[in-house]
């Protein structure tokens, strides 16, 4: 049977038609509360027209951002600015944004009309205009004709269509969503992805998403920001971030990682020449935040860019192990390699189109790699 090529999956979305004015900047800023520092130094510029995203484990200071950002919280050093206009000493109801919770704050005693039209009651607009921005709302979220039903009788879907509504009606410059899709099933929560990565991108406006699932932040975004600690570690495309992560840290987080320790044979500008016990020598280039310690380096290579040989294919860059483990998940199974050389076994992902259910635990098989594949990072 032939070797599989490797294709790369189209972006779940196209982009949005972002420019590159900064709408979001950012500059400096810490914020401590008492001793604890939540954020530690942050700097960032999200462009007008983006979907952005920071990613990273609860307590990394994602959210201490976004609420700074929205004037619910100050930073104890450093400036924010949105639209080119510093937001020092602007409260939350005066600034050019509005945001989305978590919980989406829907009040149980009012229908989606007026959950939706209650910003709008500030700014005495007249009975006609109110109405006609309340029907557009609901039209840009899919929830006409369902203006009079009560909050309580929408699905979780549906509350979180009305949140979404309530914060567009507005017309901010910025909307701002705290892990908005938290509360939802997997399937719904898949489908509600799609359906505001099409709303940012048909209402035009910067979008900011603070989430701790990777899959979310990669499938939604134009960039990512992953943070960690308070620090933001990495800023990049989808793309870059998960084929190309700085550090062991962020390739760790964003999806299933295989490290491989390497030593230093040469450097040169932005190359590395390697030698692994399990792969031989392996030419590659050396990330932005690559710092030498000594003659050591980790490589590491995603689990979907290991291919299994089938019968008598071959491959210019092959390695043979044993399946040592096997675990199946639908669509996909997930093999565990032994190479000898390795000090930990390779995790392998097969699409199950071509039997990879099939092979036994104890297999002799041979992996097929791109050396490109093999990333070196700084750990």
């Amino acid at each position: 049977m032939p070797e599989r090529r490797q294709t790369e999956p189209p972006h779940a979305a196209e982009r949005s038609q972002q420019t590159e004015r900064p709408m979001i900047e950012i500059r400096d800023v810490t914020r401590f509360y008492g001793s604890f520092k939540a954020l530690d130094d942050a700097s960032l510029t999200i462009k007008e027209g983006e979907f952005f995203s920071l990613l990273g484990p609860s307590g990394c200071g994602k959210t201490t951002l976004l609420r700074m950002i929205a004037g619910f919280d100050n930073p104890t050093s450093g400036l924010i600015s949105v639209d080119g206009q510093s937001m020092e000493g602007i409260p939350a109801n005066r600034r050019p944004t509005n945001m989305v919770f978590q919980s989406y704050a829907i009040f149980p005693h009012l229908n989606v009309e007026q959950n939706v039209a209650y910003g709008l009651k500030r700014l005495r607009l007249e009975r006609s205009e109110e109405t006609r921005r309340v029907e557009e709302a609901l039209a840009q979220v899919s929830l006409t004709g369902l203006g009079k039903r009560l909050a309580t009788e929408l699905s979780g879907g549906q509350r979180q269509r009305v949140a979404l509504a309530r914060a567009l009606v507005m017309r901010p410059k910025v909307l701002l969503l705290d892990e908005p899709l938290s509360a939802l099933d997997k399937k719904l929560r898949e489908q509600m992805q799609v359906e505001l990565r099409r709303l940012q991108q048909a209402v035009g406006i910067t979008f900011v998403l603070v989430t701790h699932d990777q899959y979310e932040a990669l499938a939604m975004s134009d960039r990512i920001a992953v943070m960690f600690g308070g620090r933001i570690a990495q800023v990049a495309s989808p793309k870059e971030i998960y084929q190309r992560p700085v550090n062991r840290q962020v390739a760790d987080f964003l999806g299933g990682m295989n490290f491989v320790k390497a030593e230093i044979v040469e450097e040169s500008g932005a190359s590395l020449v390697v030698d692994t016990l399990g792969f031989g020598r392996v030419n590659t280039d050396k990330p932005k935040a690559f710092v030498r310690n000594g003659g050591a380096a980790t490589l590491g290579i995603r689990p979907e860019r290991l291919r299994v040989l089938w019968d008598n294919a071959t491959a210019k860059f092959e390695v043979a192990g044993k399946v040592v483990e096997r675990h199946y998940f639908g669509e996909i199974t997930h093999l565990i390699v032994e190479i000898p050389g390795l000090e930990k076994p390779l995790s392998v992902t097969e699409t199950n189109d071509f039997g990879a259910d099939d092979i036994p635990v104890g297999t002799s098989i041979r992996l097929a790699y791109d050396p490109e594949a093999l990333v070196a990072m700084a750990d």
